[in-house]
């Protein structure tokens, strides 16, 4: 064989492998995806909609405070995982940041309320998946109270107030109440133990005295 034709086979050998390896890519980047992530949001909500919402199911693990998954498939995952709406506790899981302060009491209140309990539904009919690709959801425990409002008026974690909702209004209330009465974590907080986002949104109503 000549060097020539050696070389054309190398070549050609390493294009295939190139093209084999970009496919695996490709079908692992699928893998992770919701199946209508990259699907019209419209039809994206619908779907979800009829899946979750006013629908009960029981939660079966709890990631941090304001993340747990229920009982039902998501696509190629074998649970649904739940996002607070409106709601932001303190990290615990965050790989980019250390446990936050107040977030080992955030995680545990969420676990008290709802592991292994039977939660429902409510979905926003116009957002209902976050960036992640996780389900915005107001949550109702058995007693009929709703762990998105609970969280913060027992500031156990703050009112998110970087995207709009339908509850947007009432839960900004429910934090400067449990704020004004330095209700748990509010209690000893220093600006430097919030998040980022909200040091950056009020820093002079943050800790009023």
């Amino acid at each position: 064989m000549s060097r020539r034709r050696k070389t054309c086979i190398f070549i050609l050998c390493l294009l295939l492998g190139a093209v084999v390896v970009g496919l695996d890519h490709s079908c692992a980047s699928r893998k992770h995806r919701h199946p209508l992530q990259s699907a019209d949001s419209a039809i994206s909500c619908s779907y979800d909609i009829k899946k979750y919402h006013c629908k009960t199911f029981t939660v079966v693990n709890v990631v941090d405070g304001d993340t747990i998954d229920i009982d039902i498939p998501d696509g190629n995952y074998n649970h649904t995982r739940i996002r607070l709406w409106g709601v932001d506790t303190p990290e615990t899981k965050s790989p980019d940041t250390p446990t936050m302060y107040f977030g080992e009491e955030a995680s545990s209140f969420t676990k008290k309320l709802t592991l292994n309990k039977k939660v429902r539904l409510f979905l926003a009919s116009d957002k209902t998946r976050g960036k992640y690709g996780r389900l915005l959801a107001y949550v109702r425990l058995p007693d009929d109270r709703f762990l998105n409002e609970i969280f913060i008026s027992q500031g156990f974690g703050y009112a998110d107030l970087r995207f709009e909702h339908s509850f947007y209004n009432k839960y900004k209330q429910l934090d400067s109440v449990a704020r004004n009465q330095k209700k748990g974590l509010w209690k000893k907080v220093k600006r430097e133990q919030l998040p980022e986002w909200l040091q950056r949104k009020k820093p002079k109503l943050l800790l009023r005295k």
